[in-house]
């Protein structure tokens, strides 16, 4: 069967769509990206990155436009669809970021991070910033990053089990307002019916996944596969007899861990122990 041809001749590439579509939506509305930036109140140099495709912006921009152009959730699916798209990460993350769209369920062990899922943007640009990304660069990648989390949201989203190290609650941001947002994203979150959250103490000691950053993801097929990552490389693994060592790994892991409920009485009181910023 040839391919499909597309009907409107716009590009099928959700970012690229989305620029194209502001752009045209502009255009179409005769103004100007100053006029634009005006009368949504934010800086129109803003809009010009929008509409080359430099940044994504935010939800919130998106659906200011859809408001401001009279099209109803138009721009936000937009929004959406480029900010799920594997192919703005870079190459050896693409094909896991294809499957862990796809999983109906996923459990994660973190030695020293929070996990993208779960990650504010200040966190996100923080740990890639810390990694050597600069610039446009960065700016895309923490927007990729936060763009990921939509994959937790709605009545649909997968199940999602995050074991944490009690080394990644101890090592804060630099500046402790942007911490404690990180802390009370991960209590919101752990509140939802399909995530749980649990706390690995340092006094559990020595383990198989010591130095281990590991993500199970269960696919429709009923597969499971897993990747391992530390701070310059991941490694998808799909096969079984490796999945499965893993797994029991992290099974044991899960057996020390601290219940869901103690783990966000946990996470609580590391929210009391962040400084109070001093006033201005």
């Amino acid at each position: 069967m040839p391919p499909r041809t597309a009907v409107t001749g716009r590009s099928q590439e959700p970012r690229r769509r989305f620029a194209e579509e502001l752009r045209l939506l502009r255009t179409q509305h005769g103004e100007s990206l100053r006029q634009l930036g005006t009368a949504l109140g934010w800086d129109a140099s803003l809009f010009g990155k929008l509409e080359s495709g430099q940044t994504l912006g935010s939800p919130e921009v998106a659906e200011a436009l859809d408001q401001h152009y009279g099209t109803p959730g138009l721009l936000l699916t937009l929004w959406e669809l480029a900010a799920a798209d594997p192919t703005q990460f870079k190459e050896r993350y693409r094909r896991y970021m294809t499957l862990e769209a796809e999983a109906v369920s996923m459990w994660h062990y973190g030695v020293s991070t929070v996990h993208g899922l779960l990650q504010t943007a200040s966190y996100a640009r923080d740990l890639l910033s810390a990694g050597g990304l600069r610039g446009e660069d960065l700016t895309e990648q923490v927007e990729a990053r936060i763009g990921r989390r939509a994959l937790l949201d709605g009545d649909e989203a997968p199940r999602f089990r995050t074991i944490l190290s009690e080394a990644v609650l101890r090592t804060p941001l630099a500046a402790p307002q942007e911490w404690k947002q990180q802390l009370e994203h991960l209590v919101d979150v752990a509140g939802r019916v399909h995530v749980t959250l649990h706390v690995l103490p340092q006094a559990s000691g020595p383990h198989a996944l010591v130095s281990t950053d590991v993500m199970f993801l269960r696919l429709p097929d009923g597969r499971t596969v897993a990747y391992t990552e530390n701070a310059h490389r991941g490694e998808l693994i799909e096969e079984c007899s490796s999945v499965e060592r893993l797994q029991r790994a992290y099974d044991a892991v899960r057996d020390l861990a601290l219940s869901p409920a103690e783990s966000r009485k946990f996470v609580m009181r590391m929210l009391e122990e962040v400084p109070c910023e001093p006033s201005t």
